[in-house]
């Protein structure tokens, strides 16, 4: 369960690297029009740049679900092929279809639950990205009758997919309801708790964002399903001074300074061959939540790779809320907890004492550090630069030469041909494949190629360390297996 968890996780990596700079982009972009983000005028030329910015982020933003979608399926496939892609994609338009609030009302005959309106969010598009790889890598190879051969193969992958989508669909039609208006029930219930409450929201609502169901509680608290409208209040000056603002008061500090401090620890932990490649990622990230508050970028970095460390996450952001709101502090925002939010709602006529997120903030940020460098050493969890994928050394292997055709063919030689390739993939420095049968495999062949090594995890499992330049080798290989 944990290496699918895993697996899943990397999957993840390459959606989540588009939106460091779309969550920059659209901080940059608010500062310039704040009109854009509290709904007023925008004129002026630095106004009309500064929305071009926030669209242009809010184009990857807005559709994180389907950059799931696809970036799930491909990376969960066997071999990393588009068609796995195409196939997330089928999965994530048939259920958004299926669960369209409209087509919902047509088939109940009724008005649509408030639950289907909230289906366009990462939980759906993991769940269609899951549904696109489990159909590709089982149907890929599917041979058909001569009649039907056009759609063998590849081309019937969509097919099944289609058809496995609309059960994943019925499902959620009855499901999903549920699940959502469970939510909503559990924030109604916390409404009257104060400060505690809000450590409770807080720390529920990141708990719930790896499956997207977070948007049911905060339409409790931020809008106007129970009454509440923390933020439509806020932002118009109609709230109560000192109550309005306390359910977005408590994330400022851990977006701002508790995430950002938790990339660093991140990257010294990380193992000194993948800093470079943890830097790119985490650094990107921390700026993002800091000026954004778009905090994905770094909680699906690690949330599936170190699901424990994600819950320790979630209470330090439920117990960061609540001791914020127990001062007299009060903030807002319209897009996310930044630092361009907190300037913007500092001349709001209901902020009080926003000055104070500061050095609440920095002792955030200090706690967030060290509880996550001792929860990650201790326990060897595998965040950014962590994984098993390869030794210390292994980025230090070097080829006997750079014609990677002919080293592919060499290795493809010694893993007994491609008839005995069940599955290519790789890591940063290591060919992982699949055969059908291990004795077939000769390991002086394969070391001949000019490799730093063979391992064998298992009897049909095969790793051969090849250094930083796999990725060329893997691609030569997968030319030839096909």
């Amino acid at each position: 369960m944990m290496k699918k968890l895993q697996k899943l996780g990397k999957s993840l990596m390459l959606p989540v690297a588009c939106l460091p700079v779309a969550g920059i982009l659209m901080g940059i972009g608010y500062a310039l029009s704040p009109g854009t983000m509290q709904g007023g005028d925008i004129t002026g030329a630095l106004a009309m740049i500064g929305l071009f910015l926030v669209k242009a982020g809010g184009a990857l933003i807005d559709n994180m679900p389907i950059l799931f979608a696809i970036g799930v399926a491909v990376g969960m496939s066997d071999d990393h092929e588009g068609t796995s892609a195409l196939a997330g994609l089928v999965s994530w338009l048939m259920i958004q279809q299926l669960l369209n609030p409209a087509f919902v009302s047509i088939i109940k005959g009724v008005e649509a639950d408030a639950a289907f309106s909230k289906v366009n969010n990462q939980f759906i598009g993991i769940v269609a990205g899951i549904i696109g790889a489990m159909c590709y890598n089982k149907f890929k190879s599917t041979k058909l009758p001569d009649a039907l051969s056009f759609f063998s193969g590849k081309r019937c992958v969509a097919i099944v997919t289609a058809v496995v989508s609309i059960v994943a669909a019925l499902v959620l039609f009855f499901v999903w309801p549920v699940v959502y208006n469970a939510l909503v029930w559990v924030g109604e219930s916390i409404m009257g708790l104060g400060a505690v409450g809000v450590g409770i929201y807080t720390f529920l609502n990141r708990l719930l964002i790896p499956v997207g169901l977070h948007h049911a509680l905060n339409s409790v608290f931020w809008f106007d399903v129970a009454g509440i409208n923390d933020l439509g209040n806020f932002w118009a000056g109609t709230g109560v001074a000192g109550q309005t603002g306390m359910y977005m008061t408590g994330f400022f500090p851990f977006m701002m300074f508790g995430l950002p401090a938790a990339c660093l620890a991140m990257y010294h932990t990380a193992k000194p061959n993948k800093k470079k490649i943890a830097y790119g990622l985490l650094f990107a990230a921390a700026i993002c939540s800091f000026v954004s508050g778009v905090t994905e970028p770094i909680e699906f970095s690690f949330m599936f790779l170190a699901p424990g460390l994600y819950v320790v996450h979630a209470l330090l952001a439920g117990i960061s809320g609540a001791i914020t709101v127990m001062f007299p502090v009060r903030a807002g925002f319209s897009f996310s907890g930044g630092v361009v939010d907190l300037v913007l709602s500092s001349f709001t006529p209901l902020a009080q004492n926003t000055w104070m997120i500061i050095p609440i903030g920095i002792v955030v940020a200090i706690v967030y550090y060290f509880v996550f460098r001792v929860v990650i050493t201790k326990f060897n969890l595998k965040t950014p630069g962590r994984e098993d994928d390869d030794d210390e050394d292994e980025t230090k292997a070097v080829l006997a030469n750079n014609d990677f055709t002919a080293v592919a063919a060499q290795i493809l030689e010694g893993l007994g041909g491609k008839d005995n390739v069940v599955s290519l993939d790789n890591c940063i420095t290591r060919l992982r494949l699949e055969v059908k049968d291990y004795t077939a495999v000769d390991e002086k062949k394969i070391k001949a190629a000019g490799v730093a090594g063979v391992m064998r995890p298992s009897k049909t499992s095969v790793q051969v360390i090849v250094g930083t330049k796999v990725q060329f080798v893997a691609d030569e290989m997968a030319k030839m297996l096909k």
